[in-house]
């Protein structure tokens, strides 16, 4: 897991949800699967509702909607070709300090909802979205099919080592 995570909560009803743990869980899981360890990287999610994280995809995609979760990678790592693995992360052994992987935000509406119409526990769902996000920090995208079919078979690996079903 990351060294160090970041969570500030803008909707008091993430009050109930324990976000920090399972930000820790799902971006375990995630560097565990990649072979990095995570050591001296930083990672900040927003836990919002549907009107802020709409501002943001509004501001940032163009995309004047809410979604589920928004990714700001730190770097770029997306990989060359199609379907192939993203560039590592840099070495931050190099680097004293802690290094800022990228930012996280996720709509406990969308969440919610998503959750509930797949009939999926909202901690399995929430991190789904966690592992999810984590991976788009790490250089991964779902641009192409190659590139989905990728991400979505580390995701699925990735929950399955944490005891949740396949979402796809």
């Amino acid at each position: 897991m990351p060294s160090s995570i970041d969570v500030l909560i803008e909707d008091a009803r993430w009050d109930t949800v324990k976000l920090t743990p399972l930000c820790n869980r799902a971006f375990g899981a995630v560097f565990a699967a990649r072979g990095i360890s995570g050591k001296g990287y930083e990672v900040s999610v927003l836990a919002c509702d549907d009107a802020r994280i709409a501002e943001l995809n509004a501001e940032f995609r163009d995309k004047p909607t809410p979604t589920n979760v928004l990714s700001w990678p730190a770097f770029e790592l997306a990989p060359l070709n199609a379907g192939d693995d993203p560039a590592p992360p840099p070495d931050v052994l190099a680097n004293p300090m802690d290094t800022e992987l990228g930012d996280i935000a996720v709509s406990y509406d969308t969440c919610l909802r998503e959750a509930e119409a797949g009939k999926i526990a909202f901690e399995d769902h929430l991190t789904h979205l966690l592992a999810h996000s984590c991976l788009h920090l790490l250089g991964f995208d779902h641009e192409t099919d190659a590139d989905a079919a990728r991400m979505e078979g580390l995701e699925t690996k990735i929950l399955a080592s944490l005891g949740i079903a396949d979402p796809y």
